[in-house]
């Protein structure tokens, strides 16, 4: 499989995540990018759900690892999503607060109260770009969202819980969840920024192919 290379230098290397294909090794044994990447050196700081496409980045050398695993943690890395939702939010922005428990048995996540054992608070920023009513999908929404925290299937679990579901979820999505076959989830890792191993400031951008669901929306451009 031919994977996009957006940008690749001693330190980082950053591409395009098919969806489908895990970000690194898992149980099932399918190919993954890192495999399919082949460097002498490929450090995971940061992950993509597996049914999830776009932007991943990776280091290259040990001191980058640590330096973007630092970055992570310290909330510097900065991650923006594009998502096609079920449905239309009643506000076209706002700050979305939950604690999540992850669900290790079921590989899920869920909404609990701040006082549940286990449970981690989770932020997201989201707004509404364009609304679509479609005679055989019914309502569906294009959605730009601003992580502030990464949780286990936050986007999918919290916009769930909020009502208005990503479009092809199967586990979180009522409309889906009766899927036995994989399905392309409708969230795509649009947009990183953070600061280089080198010092300076860089950004990275990826849209989704002209592809269904997608292409019943007006992508967003940056330059």
């Amino acid at each position: 499989m031919d994977i996009k290379v957006i940008w690749e230098d001693e330190d980082i290397i950053v591409v395009e995540k098919p969806p489908g294909m895990p970000c690194q090794r898992d149980k099932t044994g399918d190919l993954d990018l890192m495999a399919e990447l082949d460097r002498d050196y490929l450090g995971l700081v940061h992950r993509l759900d597996r049914p999830v496409g776009g932007i991943m980045v990776y280091a290259k050398n040990e001191a980058s690892n640590t330096w973007l695993s630092n970055a992570i943690r310290e909330r510097t890395f900065h991650k923006e999503y594009l998502a096609v939702v079920c449905g239309v939010p009643d506000d076209k922005s706002g700050q979305i607060v939950d604690y999540l428990k992850k669900l290790r048995t079921v590989n899920m996540s869920k909404v609990v109260t701040e006082d549940v054992n286990g449970s981690k608070r989770a932020i997201l920023d989201y707004e509404l770009l364009q609304t679509v009513n479609n005679e055989d999908l019914g309502t569906l929404s294009l959605l730009h969202v601003i992580l502030k925290t990464g949780r286990h299937h936050q986007i999918r679990v919290q916009l769930s819980n909020a009502g208005f579901p990503l479009w092809g979820d199967t586990k979180y999505n009522r409309e889906f969840t009766k899927i036995k076959e994989w399905t392309k989830i409708a969230l795509w890792s649009h947009r990183i920024k953070f600061r280089h191993p080198g010092g300076r400031k860089v950004s990275f951008y990826s849209s989704p192919g002209d592809i269904h669901p997608w292409n019943l929306f007006q992508m967003p451009e940056y330059k």
